[in-house]
């Protein structure tokens, strides 16, 4: 038998509301993925943040997850208890979240919110954990390091936050980054800026990168397969070059229903969902 080289396996994966009666939220999903860049989309409510969130062991109670398997390096996640997971979060994968006006220590500064992982993860000395701070911040292209560990998260712009939020998530090299909805916060043009900076590093550092979005045009150009949730379910799985030719119903509704020049006073496509619950 050989090797199974993929770097994350979920087979039915499913995140429950305990009860008499067990709500799933999340509804025996089942994917794999390697070292690349996959993109995990639909509406809001679809499950796909919290999807996410049991590949972190970060579910708030008193959700749960259940799967047949779900592992991540060949580490089997179900079984990780909270010190396990805690060695895991940070070395093996990492999260950048929405918005780092929430996500960052005000109180704080950037540089010792950078270290903190090494601290945590390593056994470096004071310079090293320096001189890598710094590294990686000029890594994510923030500008004068040195002066800007200093600061304070108020006084970066969102971008500058956002790659701060990326260094932090990235400085202990992990084989999987997974980001949620990071350039919600952030106008048209700084977001393609920070979506480039990630598929660059991804690339680069040779991890694989879960992008969490509901936008279908954005995952096209940045990722290379996709998978598409509605109400808890994975309902499409297809490459990323072939969403505008999608053939399920919910991917290709998803797919047309952004405004854009093109379709300025004229009316968006609705999803017939009667049609959608008869074909799942």
């Amino acid at each position: 038998m050989g090797i199974d080289n993929r770097l994350l396996i979920a087979d039915r994966l499913s995140v429950l509301l305990p009860a008499p009666q067990p709500v799933a939220l999340v509804k025996e999903i089942s994917f794999s993925m390697g070292q690349e860049r996959l993109a995990l989309v639909g509406e809001s409510g679809s499950g796909k943040s919290l999807t996410a969130r049991a590949l972190m062991g970060l579910l708030p109670p008193p959700l749960q997850v259940r799967a047949q398997r779900l592992t991540l390096g060949g580490d089997e996640l179900t079984r990780l208890n909270e010190r396990q997971w805690n060695r895991l979060r940070g070395t093996k994968v990492a999260m950048v979240m929405q918005d780092p006006k929430h996500a960052l220590n005000p109180t704080q500064p950037i540089g010792k919110q950078v270290e903190e992982p090494l601290l945590l993860h390593t056994s470096l000395g004071r310079a090293e954990r320096r001189e890598k701070v710094l590294d990686m911040l000029a890594a994510v292209g923030l500008p004068d390091p040195a002066a800007l560990r200093q600061r304070y998260p108020h006084q970066l712009s969102g971008g500058m936050g956002q790659r701060v939020m990326l260094a932090i998530a990235l400085i202990n090299d992990p084989q999987l980054l997974i980001a949620d909805e990071p350039t919600s916060a952030l106008d048209h043009q700084m977001r393609d800026q920070v979506l480039q900076l990630i598929e660059n590093l991804v690339e680069q550092r040779n991890m694989g990168l879960i992008l969490i979005s509901h936008d279908l045009q954005q995952v096209a150009h940045y990722c290379e397969r996709v998978l598409v949730m509605y109400k808890g379910e994975l309902l499409d799985q297809l490459p990323a070059d072939r969403l505008a030719s999608a053939t399920h119903p919910y991917t290709r509704t998803l797919w047309s229903c952004r405004p854009s020049r093109e379709t300025h006073g004229k009316p968006l496509p609705v999803l017939d969902r009667a049609l959608l619950e008869a074909l799942k």
